[in-house]
């Protein structure tokens, strides 16, 4: 069985609710995962939208969360919550540590959820970026599940 990644909150290209943006509470949707291959040592989980500023002409991928070192064991990551004991923060691209609900600027962004099972804990590399959390990767990446959903503001 491969590795697969949903959430309740969602099914894969639906619509986001606002609970987990900027115009809500800008709380974390709850995630599941199974399937992780046997030689899983941790799971590496980053989101990100590829249509920032606007999807007419996306000029960057915009950085929401990146967690890594997230235990083998894991099954998920509770709503509004953090990864189990052990799990390391990154930094998004609000220069901040954490969850960052989608916010777009304008249009209807996608927002993809990735989450790698890795053959190595990484240590702590002093909240990574996205860019450098997949250079740490490289080489221990065994598989890889997506999720996406999208988001418009509503004002």
């Amino acid at each position: 069985m491969p590795l697969s990644l949903t959430s309740p909150a969602f099914k894969h290209g639906d619509a986001i609710d606002a609970e987990y943006t900027c115009e809500g509470k800008d709380a974390s949707p709850e995630l599941q995962w199974s399937g992780a291959p046997a030689a899983t040592k941790s799971f590496a989980l980053i989101v990100d939208d590829p249509d920032a500023p606007d999807p007419r002409a996306p000029k960057m991928t915009y950085v929401h969360w990146v967690l890594y070192d997230i235990p083998a064991d894991s099954t998920g990551i509770p709503k509004a919550g953090e990864g189990a004991a052990g799990t390391r923060d990154g930094k998004n691209d609000w220069k901040r540590i954490g969850y960052g609900g989608p916010c777009p600027p304008i249009g209807r962004h996608r927002y993809f959820f990735k989450l790698y099972a890795l053959d190595a804990l990484l240590g702590n590399l002093n909240h990574p970026t996205k860019a450098q959390l997949l250079e740490k990767m490289k080489g221990h990446v065994l598989e890889q599940a997506e999720l996406m959903a999208t988001y418009e503001k509503r004002n």
